[in-house]
């Protein structure tokens, strides 16, 4: 299983919205690192929910139920998605503020590439995150 962070903006698209809808398919994503990243996905892989813009948090944990496809929202092809299912909140949102604040984060993707919206995340940050999110596994 590899672990990976997804990015949304709360306004657009919620933590909220997800437990809603307990599957959804991640779409819109349209930066060709990112795409990659999709594309890497395998269905039981789990990722990090993070608030971006607004919040700028991890607030839960998803899980890969299906690997990558067309993106139904892209008007050129090319774009993939898959689809994501809730796993859980995190008791606490662990901020950007604090993953930054740790020397141990200093070559996360959050940290060193900030805009990307699809990234892979360590075991090892993993586990950390987790931890600081105050997630029993």
């Amino acid at each position: 299983m590899r672990h990976w962070l997804l990015k949304s903006e709360p306004d657009a698209f919620s933590w909220r919205q997800q437990v809603a809808h307990g599957v959804e398919p991640w779409t819109g994503v349209r930066n060709h690192a990112a795409k990659r990243n999709l594309m890497e996905m395998r269905r039981g892989d789990r990722a990090l929910f993070y608030h971006s813009n607004l919040g700028k948090e991890i607030v839960g944990i998803v899980e890969v139920v299906r690997e990558a496809y067309p993106d139904p929202t892209a008007e050129a092809g090319g774009w993939v998605a898959v689809d994501v299912r809730t796993i859980g909140a995190l008791p606490k949102p662990v901020p950007l503020s604090a993953i930054k604040a740790d020397p141990a984060f200093a070559d996360f993707a959050l940290v060193r590439q900030s805009r990307l919206s699809v990234m892979p995340v360590s075991l090892s940050h993993w586990r950390k995150l987790l931890a600081m999110g105050g997630f029993r596994a």
